[in-house]
């Protein structure tokens, strides 16, 4: 048995990096139609998503500064009606104050009347010789 041996022309290996120009070109067409649905269809709902979410920030920092402003307010009430309560207690105490004095001043002159009063009444008792005393009493008449 003869065998008879056919020499093949060496081809050199493809570079594995590099593709086929039909896999490229069909590769090149099937990456625009996904990029162009994908602009199409997720593109807008992406930028719907970021715009609510802009306007829910935005929205909150408004409220927050609504209730920051109110908050302020509510100080300032709060600070005048303190204000307003220090004057009243500033008043009643003046008025307590003065009232006091009067009734001090009513008191002694009372009771320097009633000390005149009793001083003439034990005048008019000492020289009537009673020393005070009324009938009825030890050592009266």
């Amino acid at each position: 048995m003869i065998y008879h041996v056919q020499a093949a022309a060496v081809v050199p290996p493809a570079n594995p990096l590099v593709p086929a120009w039909p896999e490229l070109i069909i590769g090149t067409i099937s990456f625009l139609i996904v990029f162009a649905v994908l602009g199409k269809v997720l593109l807008p709902r992406i930028q719907k998503t970021l715009a609510d979410r802009t306007n829910a920030i935005e929205g909150g920092l408004k409220r927050a500064e609504d209730a920051q402003a109110e908050a302020q307010q509510v100080l300032d009430q709060y600070r005048q009606q303190l204000a307003d309560a220090r004057q009243e207690a500033a008043r009643l105490r003046e008025q307590a104050q003065e009232q006091g004095a009067q009734i001090i001043a009513d008191m002694r002159e009372v009771a320097a009347d009633r000390d005149r009063s009793d001083a003439g009444a034990a005048g008019a008792a000492h020289r009537r010789g009673g020393h005070g005393r009324g009938p009825g009493q030890p050592g009266g008449r």
